[in-house]
């Protein structure tokens, strides 16, 4: 399963493509509308407008062999405890081996903000950006799907 925290994410037709190349199920959520889709292996999911709401429905569900596809580094922070296979949109993968610096990074970029040091801008979304996302979005999906063959086996 691919989780995706919807809301502004701008690789929502990166992640449709790639999905659909691997046949594996994904699930957009956020707080606002969505573009309806046919696709019965594509999911909307619309959570109230509570802060954090897309986050911990995401989170209460996302686990060992599911992508997850998230900008937001508190959720990544909870999908990878949870063994999700974990990107943002720039193709940023979060693991076990950063996601500490990850999140003490943005904890330091929130506190520079609030203190005035920092004005807090972020790069523009480009092309680059887009081809990295890309390349890890498709090896953590063969990723999932291996896991997903492994466990199916382990069952029986």
């Amino acid at each position: 399963m691919i989780y995706v925290d919807a809301d502004a994410c701008p690789v929502k037709p990166e992640v449709l493509k790639v999905a659909e190349r691997h046949s594996l199920e994904v699930t957009f959520v956020a707080n606002s509308g969505l573009r309806p889709s046919r696709d019965p292996m594509v999911k909307n999911i619309i959570v109230s407008g509570a802060f954090d709401a897309a986050d911990d429905w995401i989170a209460e569900r996302a686990g060992a062999g599911d992508v997850v596809v998230t900008a937001d580094v508190p959720l990544a922070v909870r999908c990878v405890a949870a063994g999700a296979l974990v990107t943002g949109p720039t193709g940023r993968q979060f693991d076990e081996t950063n996601i500490g610096m990850a999140s003490a990074m943005r904890d330091l970029g929130q506190h520079l903000r609030e203190t005035g040091e920092s004005k807090g801008y972020n790069a523009p979304f480009a092309p680059r950006d887009r081809s990295a996302f890309l390349s890890t979005f498709d090896r953590l999906c063969r990723r999932a799907k291996a896991i997903g063959a492994q466990q199916s086996a382990e069952r029986g």
